[in-house]
């Protein structure tokens, strides 16, 4: 294959490995994620994907994973079997922590009993389920793959499967969806007793049906108010209900955070694979720069360039030091833990109270940031509602930083 790209003396901690797996039984009208709905084989991808992991084991040879995450696209497509031979080679060649949390990303239709349960024996311990909707004029107008009937059948179960760890997707902001129904979707997650649940607002991407629909007049999006207030029912209901909003979009009970999510916002080193799959890792000890690289979008292409020992890249980036104390206050902010301003100035020699106190004083005056404790700058709830707003008024000022200091 052509050269390894990664920095030799890259920094020791790998925190997650995240498996694209690109297929889909048909496009949902919102989706911007690569995938395709061929419903060929699917063997020449599963021994692509298993020639690009056993290229990267030796780089990795020294670090632990305590995440594994298969995403997509729907990895559930995928029989026991194929599942099966992509795990084996994880554990094959790479050291896994023994308490690793392992997820799985699965459609409604495809969780039955049987299939969990196997999935289960595999070793994954984490099951994401795209339940998005539970009413049927939602799914339809998703182009959902499933009915609300599939939705509340996966929910069943899960549990006698062996699945204690379970998150379920939610989508509000539909057009013309009521009110009523969205709040009667959150009403059922949590009386199920499901302790994880993400919430995305509609958005309109680019290369998306809906985008179309939206040019072409046929579909009204909600107004940005509209979707500010069910945001803030979201977040007070959930709230209520015993859940943290550990960030933006992700609410869990006591000990049911993702993991494997949480390196992504916690800016740490992940490790992705499969047809448009990005990765990210620092480099040296001192963490002063990072690389983040892409695999092509492009399936055949993916399944042909590794074919011929050559690694699928699509684009590869040197992240300076300013760019990541950027990229630490955009993800930081949109946590609970929030961001700790006296990290930022000793690993990024960024001093914000200085560099941006006239802006840190009026989004407190404003009520969009909770007062200032022990260095740390949270959003209340308010800001939440505004987060990219909020961010980009803290973003720090290019070219002016020092180099952190090197006790570090």
């Amino acid at each position: 294959m052509n050269p390894a790209i990664i920095d030799p003396h890259a920094s020791s901690t790998l925190a997650g490995l995240y498996l694209h797996i690109p297929f889909c039984k048909q496009r949902c009208t919102y989706c911007d994620f690569y995938f395709v709905t061929t419903r060929t084989s699917h063997v020449a991808f599963e021994n692509a994907l298993l020639t690009e992991l056993e290229h990267y084991a030796p780089q990795f040879e020294t670090e632990t994973f305590d995440t594994v995450y298969l995403g997509g696209g729907t990895p559930s497509l995928l029989p026991e079997s194929s599942l099966a031979r992509i795990v084996g080679a994880v554990l094959d060649h790479y050291h896994i922590a023994d308490d690793a949390e392992f997820t799985l990303e699965a459609n409604p239709e495809d969780a039955s009993l049987d299939y969990l349960r196997g999935v289960k024996s595999l070793g994954f311990n984490r099951l994401s389920i795209g339940v998005q909707s539970f009413f049927e004029e939602d799914l339809q107008f998703m182009n959902r793959s499933h009915s609300s009937g599939d939705a509340a059948a996966a929910l069943e179960h899960a549990e006698p499967s062996g699945f204690d760890n379970i998150s379920v997707d939610l989508i509000f902001g539909l057009p013309d969806q009521p009110a009523e129904h969205w709040a009667a979707g959150l009403q059922r997650i949590v009386e199920a007793g499901v302790p994880h649940i993400s919430t995305y607002g509609l958005t309109v991407e680019e290369r998306t049906v809906l985008h179309k629909q939206v040019e072409r007049g046929l579909v009204q999006p909600l107004s940005d108010e509209e979707m500010s207030d069910r945001f803030l029912f979201t977040m007070e209901y959930l709230n209520e209900h015993g859940y943290e909003q550990y960030e933006i979009s992700n609410f869990a009970r006591p000990g049911y955070r993702s993991r494997h999510n949480q390196q992504y916002w916690n800016h740490v080193n992940y490790l992705g694979m499969g047809p448009s799959a990005h990765s990210f890792r620092r480099a040296g000890r001192s963490g002063s720069s990072a690389t983040r690289w892409s695999n092509v979008r492009n399936l055949r292409q993916y399944e042909t360039l590794l074919g011929s020992h050559q690694l699928p890249l699509e684009g590869r980036q040197r992240l300076t030091l300013e760019d990541l104390a950027s990229e630490h206050v955009m993800l930081r902010l949109r946590t609970s833990d929030g961001l700790d301003l006296r990290t930022l100035e000793s690993e990024y020699g960024v001093d914000l109270l200085s560099e941006k106190i006239d802006e840190l004083a009026w989004l407190e005056s404003e009520g969009f940031i909770d007062p200032i404790r022990n260095s740390l700058v949270r959003l209340s709830l308010r800001g939440r509602q505004l987060c990219d707003s909020v961010t980009r008024k803290l973003l720090p000022v290019p070219s002016t930083h020092a180099r952190p200091s090197s006790h570090r």
